[in-house]
């Protein structure tokens, strides 16, 4: 079982750091913005969808997220003093504004998200070792 550690400098990249943290369980408290240091950060649980070895109901993995250059941070659909309230992450994506500035938005089930403002597109990604079996492999409807 391979640790994944990625980078996204560009949508592209994202769009593969947003495939595998896709149905990623994300707790309230466990995500950040460290003002003076202009990155924000968060802890998951993400479901491992590369798996090489797969069980009936797959295998879950703590992981990392951060990005870096963010200049604002701004939330709807979940309250943000929840610090246990848990959320799950759907997909991740980036819309340029101004050259290499734009928004990266995490969306989450239930149509709660987090925008962040970024000078421009710097993420970071790593598994952070422990995985288990889970307790359910995450479905959705195909419309």
């Amino acid at each position: 079982m391979t640790d994944l550690k990625l980078i996204a400098l560009d949508d592209e990249d994202l769009q593969v750091i947003s495939a595998h943290v896709q149905d990623a369980v994300v707790r309230v408290g466990d995500m950040g913005f460290a003002r003076s240091d202009r990155r924000f950060a968060l802890l998951m649980n993400r479901f491992d969808w590369e798996s090489d070895k797969p069980r009936a109901k797959g295998l879950r993995k703590r992981a990392a997220l951060h990005f870096d250059s963010v200049q604002a941070v701004k939330s709807t659909g979940f309250d943000t003093n929840a610090h246990d309230g848990v959320l799950e992450l759907l997909a991740i994506t980036f819309m340029p504004t101004d050259g290499p500035a734009g928004i990266v938005e995490l969306s989450f089930a239930g149509g709660g998200a987090v925008r962040l403002s970024v000078e421009c597109l710097e993420a970071r990604f790593a598994d952070l070792g422990a995985a288990w079996a889970a307790k359910q492999k995450p479905q959705h409807a195909l419309d």
